[in-house]
C-alpha cells in the first residue's frame, strides 16, 4: 500500500524520532515481521518460572524480561548503555530486578556458579566462557540470537553485494557453546519475512539497529533512500528476511562431570 506523504515529509518524521530503547511500537502499521515458531517469551517465561537464580545479559530497557510473570528468587540484569539502563531500572527494579551497569566484555562481574539460568535475547556478542562460568553445574543459558545474512536486502540495497560468510553462523555458536564445556540441547534457525511499507519505517529501523548498514545517515544515504522510497510508491512494501535462531546449552552437572 503507497502512502500520500512525500518523500521529504516521511524521512524528516523518521530521522527525529527517538530510538531509545528496544521497543519497536514506533513501526505499528509500517513495518511488519514475522514471529519465530518457538515463541521466545514463552520459552524464557517456562524457564524463569523453573529458576532460583536468573541472569538476563543485554537486557536492553528491560522490555522483554518485564513481560515475564514469574520471576525467580533471585533475578539480575546487565546492560552497557547508560539510556537503556535508566529504562530497564524504572521497569524492572519494581519487579525485584536488579540492574547491573556493564560494559558486555568479560569478566561478567558475578562470581563463579552463581545463576542456574543465564538468557539473552539478541545479544550483540556471546561471552561463552563467561557465561559457562557463572553457571551452576546443570544450569542452563538460553538465547535467541540474529541469524546470518539477516535482513541482507536491507544492507545489499544501500551498501551493495555483501560477502557469505558471516559470524552468526547457528552452527559457530554450538561450537563455541562446546568449547567452554556446555552441551547444547536445542538449536534451530528460521527465515522470517519482513515487510516495510514505507521509507520512513526503514529509515527508523536502519538508526535503531546500527549494525545492519553502519554508518547510517540520512544525508549519506538520501540517494539509495530516495530510489527505495519510489520503488515502495511503485511496487508496493519492501520484502527482506529477518534470520534467528534458539539456542539452548547446559552446564553439565557434577554427577556427569566426575563420571
Amino acid at each position: 500500500m503507497t502512502t500520500t506523504r512525500t518523500f521529504e515529509e516521511l524521512v524528516a518524521e523518521a530521522d527525529a524520532v527517538s530510538v531509545e530503547g528496544w521497543d519497536f511500537s514506533w513501526l505499528d502499521g509500517r513495518a511488519t515481521e514475522e514471529r519465530p515458531s518457538w515463541r521466545y517469551s514463552r520459552l524464557l517465561a517456562e524457564r524463569m518460572a523453573r529458576a532460583t537464580a536468573a541472569l538476563d545479559l543485554q537486557t536492553g530497557g528491560g522490555e522483554v524480561l518485564a513481560g515475564v510473570p514469574r520471576l525467580p528468587a533471585v533475578a539480575v540484569a546487565t546492560e552497557s548503555w547508560p539510556p537503556n539502563i535508566a529504562r530497564a531500572t524504572a521497569r524492572l527494579r519494581p519487579r525485584g530486578v536488579a540492574v547491573v551497569a556493564d560494559d558486555d566484555e568479560p569478566r561478567l562481574p558475578f562470581g563463579d556458579g552463581v545463576f542456574d539460568l543465564v538468557t539473552s535475547r539478541h545479544p550483540v556478542t556471546t561471552w561463552w566462557a563467561e557465561i559457562a562460568r557463572v553457571l551452576r553445574p546443570g544450569g542452563t543459558y538460553l538465547s535467541q540470537q540474529v541469524g546470518p545474512r539477516s535482513v541482507v536486502e536491507v544492507t545489499e540495497h544501500f551498501m551493495g553485494p555483501q560477502p557469505y560468510g558471516s559470524a552468526r553462523d547457528p552452527e559457530k555458536a554450538r561450537a563455541a557453546a562446546e568449547a567452554v564445556g556446555l552441551e547444547v540441547v536445542d538449536l534451530r534457525l528460521e527465515a522470517l519475512r519482513t515487510e516495510f511499507s514505507d521509507i520512513g519505517a526503514v529509515i527508523y529501523f536502519l538508526r535503531k539497529v546500527i549494525w545492519i548498514v553502519p554508518g547510517f545517515t540520512v544525508d549519506r544515504y538520501r540517494t539509495e533512500l530516495r530510489a527505495l522510497h519510489d520503488r515502495i510508491q511503485a511496487e508496493g512494501p519492501f520484502v527482506a528476511y529477518a534470520t534467528r535462531f534458539l539456542i539452548e546449552a547446559r552446564k553439565p552437572s557434577l554427577r556427569a562431570v566426575s563420571g
